[in-house]
């Protein structure tokens, strides 16, 4: 054997691997490595496992069970962070990897990168463009942040100045782990809270001014989805005014400052009573002048209606003076038709008959006389007209001819007429014999009259000893009258 060959350590392979082990984890200890996270891959014992790489390297990661709680961010593939850790080797595959205990994000140009990314993602999915009105005044106002610190006094302090109202907290972390799942659970609780606990009519999300990374938990995922989902309107105050986050995308209104959102929570109660009283004020002297425009316009319609209770003093006069002719009216009315009835039973209806047969047969007799005299005069129109012709004897026909076709014309109709009116006579007999009081003679009555003919129709007419006429039906008896109580006697 060579002196070189021995004076080379032999080693096996085991403690080779041991002993590279000890040397890379004793010559650098605990590191902070910057790269981009590749090859992303947890297992279902809860450790974690990935690669960092740069453009011209790559070194395998772990993070344990048991510190993945406490990294500081959950890894994803694409996102550069900073790694802290220790260094050390896996002696079975002959590679060295880093054993991570705490991760950041490179830098804010990382950061921003990654909320601009998830910034684009839930815009497409339209949950930024819920903007809701929020209550005028709010019976109970939500607020969801820190226990300590000043902001939960901001906002305190400024309800109680404007218009004092309940606020119910609901205590959260604002930064570190677990705060923007905690922020996300309270938001939802608030919108789950039971009926028969006050419910908030308004929310407010607020902490205080910090860096990019101590904002960061209002910039995850499941706080603004919470945001986007609450169905109570939403106020976002996180930082300060030139810090933005993505909850304030999702909220209906977006705060400057803690303070601030207060103030948009709950109006000014000297502001309100201001304007109470101005509107009142404005009410009021729009009503008056209404009123008295209706005053006036009331005055001058009723300028221009005529005198009414001169018009009502009028009509009752004239009331008054149809009732008192009314009164007259009807015993009048009742005489006038009983005189009639009189006369009509006084007469006899073949007088009426003979009468109306008289009329008709004057009429009948007007007309037969009369026709021949128009016949001759219309002749002896014609023929004088016929001489002043200078051709007599054609004109003289002519005329004529039409002469003795308008006589035939006017005794054509005559027969028919003198029928109708004899129809119409008989008619008017018939109807005139139905109401004849001799039909009431023939059934047993008698018909009283005086010696002069006057029909008596009451016992209080006849004197003692006056002398009577009884028309029966088949004849005249005369007699005279006897007065007796109650009962009038007429001996025949």
């Amino acid at each position: 054997m060579s002196e070189m060959g021995q004076n080379t350590p032999e080693f096996s392979v085991s403690e080779l691997a041991g002993a590279v082990k000890r040397t890379l984890e004793g010559a650098f200890g605990r590191v902070r490595v910057r790269g981009e996270i590749t090859e992303f891959k947890a297992y279902a014992s809860g450790h974690q496992y990935f690669a960092l790489k740069d453009e011209g390297a790559k070194i395998r990661a772990i993070i344990w069970k048991g510190v993945a709680a406490r990294v500081g961010l959950k890894p994803e593939n694409g996102v550069e962070v900073i790694a802290t850790g220790r260094l050390t080797s896996y002696p079975e595959r002959s590679e060295y990897q880093l054993i991570v205990d705490k991760l950041e994000y490179a830098g804010a140009g990382a950061l921003l990168a990654r909320i601009e990314a998830l910034r684009v993602k839930l815009q497409a999915e339209g949950l930024f463009e819920r903007r809701r009105a929020l209550p005028l005044l709010p019976r109970v106002v939500g607020v969801v942040t820190s226990p300590q610190g000043a902001v939960l006094q901001d906002i305190k302090t400024t309800i109680a100045r404007r218009f004092p109202r309940p606020i119910l907290l609901w205590p959260v972390p604002v930064q570190g782990e677990g705060a923007a799942e905690k922020i996300a659970a309270a938001i939802a609780g608030f919108n789950a809270l039971p009926p028969e606990l006050p419910q908030p009519d308004v929310l407010i999300v607020a902490r205080g001014g910090g860096s990019l990374e101590d904002l960061m938990a209002f910039n995850d995922e499941a706080v603004v989805r919470a945001a986007a989902a609450s169905r109570i309107p939403l106020i976002s105050a996180v930082g300060h005014e030139t810090d933005t986050t993505l909850i304030d995308f999702a909220a209906d209104r977006r705060a400057p400052t803690p303070t601030a959102a207060a103030e948009m929570a709950v109006p000014a109660r000297a502001e309100l009573l201001a304007d109470l009283a101005q509107k009142a004020a404005r009410l009021e002297g729009a009503m008056g002048r209404g009123l008295d425009l209706a005053r006036a316009r009331a005055e001058r319609a009723g300028a221009k209606l005529p005198d009414l209770p001169a018009m009502l003093g009028t009509a009752r006069q004239r009331l008054d003076d149809r009732g008192d002719r009314l009164a007259m009216a009807l015993p009048n009315f009742l005489a006038a038709k009983r005189a009639r009835v009189e006369r009509m039973q006084l007469r006899h209806p073949r007088d009426v008959l003979l009468r109306l047969r008289g009329n008709v047969q004057l009429l009948e007799r007007r007309l037969r006389d009369g026709l021949p005299n128009l016949l001759r005069l219309g002749q002896k129109r014609l023929d004088a007209a016929g001489y002043r012709l200078t051709h007599p004897g054609a004109e003289i026909a002519l005329r004529r001819g039409g002469l003795g076709l308008l006589a035939q014309r006017l005794e054509a109709p005559l027969p028919g007429q003198l029928r109708e009116a004899r129809l119409r006579l008989e008619n008017v007999a018939a109807r005139l014999e139905a109401v004849s009081y001799e039909r009431v003679l023939a059934r047993g009555f008698a018909l009283v009259t005086t010696a002069k003919g006057a029909a008596v129709t009451s016992a209080t007419e006849v004197a003692p000893g006056a002398a009577l006429n009884l028309r029966f039906a088949d004849g005249t008896a005369k007699v005279r009258a006897e007065k007796h109580s109650p009962q009038l006697d007429l001996g025949l």
